[in-house]
């Protein structure tokens, strides 16, 4: 039997330059059968055509309207021809034999449903940005990513299952997403893959960690490090994923925390820190999950 084939799937959005370094190293790829598809999110301010030009092998699929993370990456599975769908962000840099160990792993055992490889700093590449999640707070619906800026000394290399997957970098069977659905769009950006990880549980697959892969990140390039944007996002989107995902009492609790603690100290915060553009987006967060009673469940 001969490879599988691998769909790549990233979304462009105004970052053509970004997109095309990615595009070089996937060029040094050991593994030979794979389609790279880029979606391009309607970038306002880019062209690009040009990623076309200078990387003919790449289907370059042009979304008439910025679907955010979910909607931009589905529109790729669309399109996908795999057995295997590896979504990438865009502002990574990969080696040249990060591919197989992940095709490797879903191989082996059918019972895992998408493994991410170790992913490190591109600005510092001995230091550790993901090795694997731990469980979300039910209190603080946040989680922690395990290994975060730490040394890269081998103490991160033992593969196994894990709480999350991470949206830089994560394989999927084709199959798995044929079973359980696409990512959700009600998030646009941010918590989304946690979210397609809870639904891939709940069909009884696995969530892996794969170190023997692993890639570069440059880290929020399109939406900034610390930008209201993200703010409006992430703040909304933590609550979306409670009502989604907790059961009643785990949410009833969750939502206790925010309303006692959680809003009251970001409101603080962001006065004391005089940021009103983020206390402006924080509060359309809020606002945004109150006047949005019905959101469809998984």
């Amino acid at each position: 039997m001969g490879l599988p084939l691998v769909s790549i799937i990233t979304i462009n959005y105004n970052e053509s330059g970004v997109t095309m370094d990615l595009l070089e190293s996937l060029r040094a790829s050991r593994y030979k059968n794979l389609e790279i598809l880029v979606v391009d999110n309607a970038s306002p301010k880019d062209n690009p055509d040009v990623i076309k030009e200078n990387y003919p092998e790449v289907t370059l699929i042009k979304s008439e309207e910025n679907l955010g993370f979910a909607g931009g990456n589905n529109l790729g599975v669309k399109a996908a021809k795999g057995d295997y769908l590896l979504f990438i962000n865009n502002d990574t840099i990969v080696p040249e034999n990060f591919i197989q160990p992940l095709v490797d792993t879903l191989e082996r055992d059918p019972s895992i449903g998408m493994v991410s490889p170790k992913i490190k700093f591109h600005w510092d590449a001995s230091l550790i940005q993901y090795a694997g999640y731990t469980p979300m707070n039910h209190w603080t619906i946040r989680n922690s990513s395990i290994g975060y800026h730490q040394k890269d000394d081998g103490a991160y290399d033992q593969p196994g299952e894990t709480e999350s997957i991470h949206g830089a970098a994560m394989m999927v069977p084709k199959q798995v997403v044929d079973q359980v659905g696409m990512m959700t769009e009600i998030y646009f950006l941010y918590y989304e893959e946690h979210d397609w990880a809870a639904m891939i549980k709940r069909a009884g697959y696995k969530v892996y960690y794969q170190p023997q892969a692993y890639i570069l990140h440059k880290e929020s390039l399109s939406t900034g490090k610390f930008s209201p944007l993200k703010t409006y996002y992430i703040a909304r989107n933590r609550i979306v994923f409670a009502r989604r995902n907790f059961k009643p009492a785990q949410l009833f609790v969750s939502l206790l925390f925010q309303a006692f603690v959680s809003i009251p100290k970001n409101t603080l915060t962001f006065i004391v820190k005089r940021q009103f553009q983020h206390l402006k987006a924080f509060w359309q967060a809020i606002y945004w999950n109150i006047t949005h009673h019905k959101i469809i469940h998984a």
